[in-house]
């Protein structure tokens, strides 16, 4: 991400915001760590760090701890290591186990349920495995202190018994000396001491010729000596070789444990970067705990949707103080991509402007920003701001000049995916040349398509952005009765500086304020009074069009169901009249039987004229009927489509059905507009023009059947067992059951789904919905099912 000027971090206060993290880190490898965090621009990484910091967040919101604490830097202890043959000293094996033991915590702590609850955090190790016998290697030499142990190895704990025992004589055959010559008197009151590392007695001068032994040192005044008496110079010089043999020994066994561990050096150094790693993850959090922080909805574009923001900052030092801080909403993003604000001094609108920046910047760094998670918030290449005062003697440039050279590197640098943070625009100069330029920058900015933020008290920019499209224009609101700001933005209207009024509040005099009255004249406030009107007549005119627009899609549906309800109402009445027809036509089949027995009587009585006669009569009845049939099927079968959306042509594979009804089979084949079509272990060659696109056949479970021939309508059961079914599976099969239901006319049906996690009903319900039947949807009683079973009564 490309940020400037250079000290962006400072002019939008996200060097406070580091150094609050710093605080909360457990090492100096995680302040190094922090003090190197920079913004990224690609969603999937931030995504993951946001994640990251999420998950620990939770687990100090669940008071489920986790097993991080201080820890030291190894990398001067791992570096010598790599050198064949270096001895690490007993501190170094300290500090490396110290971090090994954390890390084995951490791979602990995700035994169990953690791994799902913390995905996040469980993939930063999950790669990577722990060897614990690193740790039993270390640990049988050295003790939780770093020291030692004295059973490091078989001849250690020899020589330290040893060492011991000579301790103890040395301790006895002192005792008899010190008693011996305690009673000549040759001692002073201090009695013994140590000097070289030798156990001495303390001799006043006069005495020292009296006792057989070494003189180690003499007191500054040279009243005193220091001699170790003869008797016990063997045993000390027995200890002294014993503990250059325990040295000895010691450095042995450390230059084993050395080469024992050398070949994980690179592991070792790896668990501490892991350690680093969730140490900055969890300072994250701990900040996010104190600002109130969340993850936002992220998308892979600039815009802005900061829903509840507040300044960080602000919101600790407020919270501190036991004050409230009032958030602020901001939607950039379409025709509204720069707010340009405006509202009198102290009002907030520098505030607002560096909130938008450092929130921004705070959440491609990875941090969790202090706004409601509902907001959305995207991704930018470029964020550049100027704010303050920038005069450079070094660069021989003035307040105005470093503004100018800012907007140059701006209108240079700018793009699509670029926020623009500019704190008083056009100020530093002549207003009126200062707020054309201004204008003119503005112009150009809002062509490149830049997002971004512009505080101004410039009037001719207020009404630039009311003319122009991507420029909105806001203000911060102000109580007019107490003449304080209430530190609220609102976004759609320009605000006025009130300086006469703040004037009049400060006492300033009406001799200075009528004058000034008369310079400005009645334009300049007219100007802001238009502004505002316009804005709000603008936005009321925006609110009806939308109103309007939501409007007619609401009636396009309306018209859209009116339409298929009368095809629908059409069709039953066209099958009704055909099945009365066709049932006219079975009950003709019965004539022609009774007619032909009528033949077989007349011919027995040779009345042959009178059978044709009857005969004659009744086939042509029958043929009126039968095309009376085929009439009504042409127009319910093979009439055109009139909907926007024509049919699509059938084709190998395709499920299919019969129009008139019946089951669903599969197309094997096509030739010459007929269809090879397979239902259950039958093949029938059908006309395209009587067949119709179909779902796929159901799976239902045995024992649970719906059907839908006319003969089986009587036996239709208004109850419908879906429990442990797949969701597709269950939802093909509530969808028949409606159907079922609405042909055979029957109002009152029972769902059965159980109550589980309540996905299946809300699917169950959605499904229902989808009906353009009113029907009222109801659970029963508790104690008769509560949310297991939907009602349905179908009016």
């Amino acid at each position: 991400m490309e940020l400037e000027p250079r000290d962006l971090y400072e002019k939008l206060e996200f060097d406070k915001i580091i150094e609050l993290i710093e605080k909360q880190c457990l090492g100096e490898l995680g302040i190094e760590a922090v003090r190197r965090i920079k913004p990224h621009t690609d969603l999937a990484y931030i995504e993951k760090l946001l994640d990251e910091v999420s998950a620990y967040k939770l687990t100090i919101e669940k008071n489920d701890r986790f097993p991080i604490s201080q820890y030291h830097d190894i990398s001067e202890d791992i570096k010598p290591l790599e050198i064949e043959g270096y001895v690490l000293p007993e501190e170094a094996f300290k500090r490396i186990n110290t971090i090994l033991l954390l890390v084995r915590e951490i791979f602990r702590f995700f035994n169990g349920g953690r791994q799902a609850a913390y995905a996040s955090l469980y993939a930063l190790i999950r790669p990577i495995s722990f060897d614990e016998s690193l740790i039993q290697a270390i640990e049988k030499v050295i003790d939780a202190e770093g020291n030692i142990k004295p059973d490091a190895s078989p001849q250690l704990l020899k020589i330290k018994k040893e060492i011991g025992n000579k301790q103890r004589e040395l301790d006895k055959q002192f005792r008899v000396i010190i008693t011996e010559y305690r009673n000549k008197g040759w001692l002073t009151d201090n009695v013994e001491s140590f000097r070289n590392g030798r156990r001495v007695l303390s001799v006043p001068s006069e005495h020292k010729r009296k006792i057989r032994g070494i003189i180690h040192d003499e007191s500054t005044t040279g009243k005193t000596a220091f001699i170790e008496p003869e008797p016990i110079i063997d045993i000390n010089n027995d200890i002294f070789d014993l503990e250059t043999e325990e040295r000895r020994e010691i450095y042995r066994i450390l230059k084993e444990l050395s080469a024992a561990i050398r070949p994980y050096a690179h592991f070792i150094k790896l668990y501490q970067d892991i350690l680093v790693t969730f140490d900055v993850i969890q300072a994250k959090a701990r900040l996010a705990m104190q600002i109130n922080g969340y993850k936002p909805v992220l998308a892979d574009k600039p815009r802005l949707g900061i829903i509840r923001g507040f300044h960080p900052l602000l919101y600790l030092k407020n919270k501190n103080l036991g004050r409230a801080t009032i958030p602020f909403n901001l939607t950039l993003l379409h025709d509204n991509r720069i707010l340009v604000l405006s509202g009198p001094n102290a009002g907030g609108k520098s505030v607002t402007m560096k909130s938008v920046g450092l929130l921004q910047l705070m959440l491609q760094c990875g941090l969790l920003v202090s706004a409601d998670p509902n907001s959305e918030m995207g991704i930018f290449q470029h964020l550049f701001a100027d704010i303050g005062d920038q005069q450079s003697l070094e660069d021989d440039l003035s307040t105005y000049s470093s503004r100018l050279a800012n907007a140059k590197v701006f209108l240079e640098k700018s793009d699509k995916r670029t926020l623009v943070l500019i704190d008083e625009f056009g100020s530093g100069t002549d207003p009126k040349i200062g707020g054309a330029i201004a204008e003119a920058i503005l112009k150009e900015l809002n062509n490149k398509g830049v997002f971004g933020v512009i505080t101004t008290h410039y009037s001719n920019l207020k009404i630039f952005a009311f003319k122009n499209r991507g420029l909105v224009n806001g203000s911060m609101l102000f109580n007019k009765e107490n003449l304080s700001p209430t530190y609220e933005l609102k976004v759609g209207r320009p605000g006025s500086s009130y300086a006469f009024e703040i004037a009049e509040k400060t006492n300033l005099g009406q001799n200075v304020l009528q004058y000034a009255r008369q310079r400005i004249g009645k334009n300049e406030k007219a100007v802001d009074e238009l502004l505002i009107d316009l804005q709000r007549e603008k936005q009321e005119v925006e609110d009806k069009l939308r109103f309007l627009t939501e409007q007619q899609k609401n009636l396009e549906k309306l018209i859209s169901n009116y339409d298929q309800l009368h095809r629908d109402l059409e069709y039953r009445r066209k099958k009704f009249k055909l099945e009365s027809k066709e049932q006219a036509l079975q009950s003709s089949a019965q004539q022609n039987k009774e007619l032909e027995r009528m033949i077989r009587e007349i011919r027995e009585q040779m009345n042959l004229e009178r059978a044709k006669e009857v005969a004659a009569k009744v086939k042509e009845e029958k043929q009126q009927l039968v095309e009376e049939v085929v009439s009504l099927k042409e127009a319910i079968y093979h009439q055109p489509e009139t909907s926007s959306t024509p049919a699509k042509p059938i084709k190998e594979n395709d499920f299919v059905k019969l129009k008139t009804g019946g089951a669903t089979g599969r197309v094997l084949s096509i030739s010459k507009q007929k269809a090879m079509v397979q239902v259950g272990d039958m093949r029938m060659t059908i006309h395209l023009r009587d067949l119709q696109h179909a779902n796929s056949p159901l799976e239902v479970q045995s024992g649970r059947s719906i059907q839908t021939d006319i003969d089986q309508a009587a036996s239709f059961q208004p109850k419908l067992d879906i429990r442990g079914m797949r969701m597709e599976e269950a939802l093909r099969i509530v969808e028949a059951f409606v159907d079922q239901a609405l042909m055979t006319g029957t109002t009152n049906l029972r769902i059965l789904h159980g109550k589980g996690d309540g996905v299946l009903r809300k699917a169950v319900r959605a499904k229902l919905r989808e009906y353009q039947v009113d029907m009222a949807i109801r659970h029963p009683e508790p104690e008769l099912g509560g949310d297991g079973i939907t009602l349905v009564e179908i009016r």
